[in-house]
């Protein structure tokens, strides 16, 4: 049994519920929250998933900071959540409903740059993906169906988690290196942005075989800290289902947080 020392602790990115006058419960106040699953995903073999809340805010106090998070966490994810701002890439949104939450952007982009000067390595969930695309200069589409008409249904609010369709994976890429098996993965899709132009250092893993739409990217930087996402939700992968096994993505992702507290702590 895994002692509680020995335990990997991992950082979830919140998600924003912000202050709403209107809302009858917790009216005026911001909520940081995460969504249960990824919590269960994290924690599926034994690491503790810990919440990093943004230090700064309307009702700030203390002197904690996200690199204090960063040095004592082993890794970190970003999971799913609202739109990232097109204003976060040096656009205007195409529509009001686009707008997204440039306040949650600022806070990931602020994490991820606290981790990556702690060494520690960062695994991306669906606007995961989006956000360290757009973290590394990397730009969006804001509506696939809008500025894409001949694109899959990315996003489909009636079957939700149950919208799938397949990718190829780039046998050159280690994607291709952890599902040695397979070319071609089915995977769900619960999304209506995606990456238009890839950031630099970073390379494509896997692509919507009917579209092209990427899927799964990879800082290419060998010598840099781990950073890797996909498009789909691994921890909405059930057993009995044809999906995508999460299991080899995530085992990646913590082999690269134990690295790097290894190398810290002998440092």
């Amino acid at each position: 049994m895994t002692g509680q020392a020995d335990r990997l602790k991992i950082g979830i990115s919140a998600c924003f519920m912000h202050a709403d006058p209107t809302r009858p419960l917790f009216t005026g106040k911001t909520l940081q929250y995460v969504e249960q699953s990824i919590a269960h995903w994290v924690m599926s073999t034994g690491a503790l998933a810990v919440m990093i809340p943004s230090p700064t805010g309307a009702t700030q106090r203390g002197d904690v900071t996200l690199d204090h998070y960063a040095q004592w966490l082993d890794g970190l994810v970003l999971h799913g959540g609202a739109d990232v701002s097109p204003l976060s890439y040096g656009e205007q949104p195409l529509q009001e409903k686009w707008s997204g939450d440039k306040i949650r952007d600022e806070y990931e982009i602020d994490l991820v740059a606290a981790f990556e000067r702690a060494g520690k390595p960062v695994f991306g969930v669906c606007r995961g993906l989006q956000l360290l695309n757009v973290a590394f200069g990397g730009t969006l589409y804001q509506d696939i169906a809008t500025q894409l008409p001949d694109a899959l249904t990315h996003r489909d609010a009636t079957t939700y988690d149950n919208n799938f369709h397949t990718v190829d994976i780039r046998r050159d890429s280690r994607l291709g290196q952890l599902y040695p098996q397979l070319t071609r993965a089915r995977v769900n899709s619960i999304h209506h942005q995606a990456i238009k132009d890839l950031a630099c250092g970073f390379v494509v893993e896997a692509v919507s075989n009917e579209d092209g739409m990427v899927e799964a990217i990879r800082r290419s930087d060998a010598g840099k800290s781990y950073i890797a996402a996909v498009q789909w939700h691994p921890e909405f992968h059930r057993a009995d289902s044809d999906t995508i096994d999460d299991a080899a993505l995530l085992a990646d992702f913590l082999a690269a947080a134990a690295a790097a507290r290894k190398d810290t702590t002998t440092s």
